[in-house]
């Protein structure tokens, strides 16, 4: 059940909040995979209209985070095993085929530039809240696209980076993971903007995503109903 929010009315439109504060209780958990999104409950959580609620999910259904089923309505999305894998197998090559373009193509200021986000992450997501965490590695995903100078990855990326939502706030959660995730993250700095290898860019950059992939499966799966299994569960 969606948590009761105050909506206000003076800021954004009454739309976007929804979608804002739904999205939030769907990536932190509060929405669990599986669970029906009723309208009327979520009005009354929300003090909105059918049409409001409505139209925030059909939003959210195109980041693929709700799925409407027919006869049962509208869910929070439940992803199988093999979903959670097809997913990283494309954003690991992407995100190899990132590294190698940046280590290649960008400007000494853009390497210069990464350089000294890496020594904000020291702070920022090494020791961060979650949200720190999520804004600074927002960044040097920012920084490594633009530096490649392809707009269709970029914009390809930004897609599975949607997808992958979830997956990353599980990441920013776990501090040990963090602290492995420091460490892919230095060696892929140091591939692109220190050593400018584009081999060794693509490599770091495949590894970094192949482990967040295995993690990605195992938090999935330890927060599903203990009816439900990601292995079997049809999205």
């Amino acid at each position: 059940m969606a948590r009761s929010v105050i909506v206000e009315r003076h800021a954004a439109p009454l739309r976007q909040q929804v979608v804002r504060l739904l999205r939030e209780q769907i990536l932190d958990g509060e929405l669990a995979p599986g669970e029906r999104l009723l309208e009327s409950a979520l009005c009354n959580a929300f003090g909105v209209s059918r049409t409001v609620i409505r139209e925030a999910l059909r939003q959210l259904e195109s980041e693929h985070l709700v799925t409407v089923i027919a006869s049962i309505g509208p869910i929070v999305t439940v992803l199988t095993q093999r979903d959670i894998e097809s997913i990283y197998q494309v954003r690991q090559n992407l995100e190899g085929l990132a590294g190698m373009l940046f280590a290649v193509n960008a400007t000494d200021k853009q390497a210069k530039e990464m350089i000294e986000l890496l020594a904000r992450m020291e702070t920022e997501f090494l020791k961060g809240s979650v949200e720190s965490r999520d804004n600074i590695k927002s960044e040097f995903y920012e920084l490594l696209l633009e530096g490649g100078g392809n707009k269709v990855l970029a914009e390809t990326m930004n897609v599975i980076h949607g997808r992958i939502a979830i997956f990353r706030r599980y990441a920013f959660i776990d501090e040990a993971r963090v602290a492995i995730s420091m460490n892919e993250l230095r060696r892929i700095i140091d591939a692109v903007a220190v050593k400018r290898d584009a081999d060794l860019a693509r490599n770091a950059c495949e590894e970094h995503v192949n482990l967040a992939g295995k993690l990605a499966i195992q938090e999935y799966e330890r927060r599903l109903p203990q009816n439900a299994s990601v292995a079997e569960t049809v999205a």
